[in-house]
């Protein structure tokens, strides 16, 4: 891991807390790829998900992290939008 990195982990939680926060992030990007191939599969065996149907379960996970940013004080993130949506599905398409 770059030196950068690991100084700004140390930073975020400190020495103490470095393995454990290092270790969620393992953990949380194995979930992502199992995720990735559960996605993979289903397309494979019930075809693309419809537009319709992505365009309306985007607009349902930005209007549930809409709360939980206010609360938290930090930007809402651009999950949904136009950008995000292409590579995902330059992902899926490669």
């Amino acid at each position: 891991m770059p030196a950068d990195r690991i100084a700004a982990v140390r930073a975020r939680v400190g020495a103490r807390g470095f393995s454990a926060h290092v270790s969620a992030a393992v953990e949380r990007q194995l979930q992502r790829g199992l995720l990735e191939e559960l996605l993979v599969e289903n397309e494979r065996q019930a075809g693309p998900i419809p537009r319709e149907t992505h365009d309306r379960a985007a607009r349902a996970f930005r209007a549930a992290e809409a709360p939980a940013d206010h609360e938290t004080g930090s930007p809402a993130v651009e999950s949904g939008s136009a950008v995000e949506e292409d590579a995902w599905r330059d992902r899926r398409a490669g």
